[in-house]
């Protein structure tokens, strides 16, 4: 056994990694733009479209940023919130802090886990007084080193995507959670563009990112559609997250990367197809497959042949259906006799040939 094999993790009793469904995360966000009842009906409509966890985020303007207007802070290089600064985006996206002790509870109810990306250690603090079962360390803070080891001295498992990082920086942060402490670590395959393109996903990497780390691995997605996660499955991807929203229509900070419900219950359908579809290594004929034994060829009698009569290329050919004598023994057969009388029709078996 590898030590892949041995790379699991657990959230509240729920084993992930391989052999196991994946597991699919609803990204809120900021889709509730500020709403309390529309993040609670969120989370409603993320548990009925099949999601799994529902992923928070918890900061607020001050602890990831300063109020300041200066060219560092201001965005504009082409993401889809130019003109803001930082500050301001942040302070129409965060959730507040005390909605989120509710939501968990919101969550336990529906049966779904509610865990957060916490951005600061006073963040995490808060998150431990919830009871989250799991963290979650977005792209950009993977060069928080400080950090991850924090959430790493809690104990609980560690999900960290890897936009924008070099396999130098993901090292650097896998290493810094394991010396902290961190027994559970998956790897989410991401692109930090909002919307990304497919071409800059890369899902080769899953597999890559396994071996190289010993980890579970899977895919944090923001490309339109439901394209890239299903195709994930098929690189080894156990985690699947994917930012979630009621109506595109409905203008927020995340809603133009964001799928609708009836989206994420496709993609969530489709995933588990695509998970039934790979299957195991193996050759051989399905009970499913047998009736199309009618359409392979193999050795028929094809003329009356009387006992002792030898067979020929005349009273033998390899034609459909395949319930004869297999097509490879064809040339051994010509030449010998038949044991019995043989009618036109028959399929050739070995207890014919003398």
């Amino acid at each position: 056994m590898s030590v892949i094999d041995n790379a699991y993790l657990n959230i509240h009793g729920r084993k992930i990694g391989p052999g196991e469904p994946a597991y699919i995360i609803a990204e809120l966000s900021a889709n509730h733009n500020q709403d309390f009842d529309q993040a609670v009906e969120l989370m409603h409509l993320a548990k009925e479209a099949g999601a799994d966890a529902i992923k928070l985020q918890t900061y607020t303007p001050d602890t990831i940023t300063i109020e300041c207007n200066n060219e560092h802070f201001r965005l504009g290089s082409g993401t889809i919130w130019d003109g803001e600064t930082l500050h301001q985006l942040y302070g129409r996206a965060y959730t507040p802090w005390k909605w989120q002790p509710e939501l968990k509870r919101v969550g336990d109810d529906l049966g779904v886990h509610v865990f957060s990306s916490p951005f600061d250690e006073t963040a995490v603090d808060f998150l431990e007084a919830m009871g989250v079962g799991a963290y979650k360390i977005a792209s950009f803070e993977l060069v928080h080193l400080p950090l991850i080891r924090y959430v790493a001295r809690t104990g609980k498992p560690i999900i960290m995507s890897t936009g924008m990082a070099t396999l130098a920086e993901i090292d650097e942060a896998v290493s810094a959670a394991r010396t902290a402490g961190a027994k559970e670590i998956a790897l989410l395959q991401c692109s930090s563009a909002y919307p990304a393109p497919p071409s800059s996903i890369h899902l080769r990497n899953i597999p890559h990112l396994a071996q190289a780390f010993s980890v579970v691995t899977g895919l944090s997605d923001h490309t339109l559609g439901v394209a890239v996660p299903i195709a994930s499955v098929a690189q080894g991807a156990h985690i699947i997250e994917k930012h979630f929203t009621k109506s595109r229509a409905v203008e927020g900070p995340d809603s133009k990367f964001s799928l609708e419900p009836d989206e994420f219950k496709l993609m969530v359908e489709s995933v588990r197809i695509a998970e039934e579809s790979l299957g195991s290594i193996e050759y051989r004929l399905t009970e499913e497959e047998r009736p199309g034994l009618v359409f392979r060829r193999s050795v028929f009698v094809v003329e009356d042949v009387r006992a002792g009569e030898p067979l020929t290329a005349s009273n033998l050919r390899v034609i459909r259906p395949g319930y004869g004598l297999h097509s490879r023994h064809y040339e051994g057969v010509i030449g010998r006799t038949a044991t019995r009388d043989l009618k036109r029709g028959t399929p050739l078996d070995w207890s014919m040939v003398g």
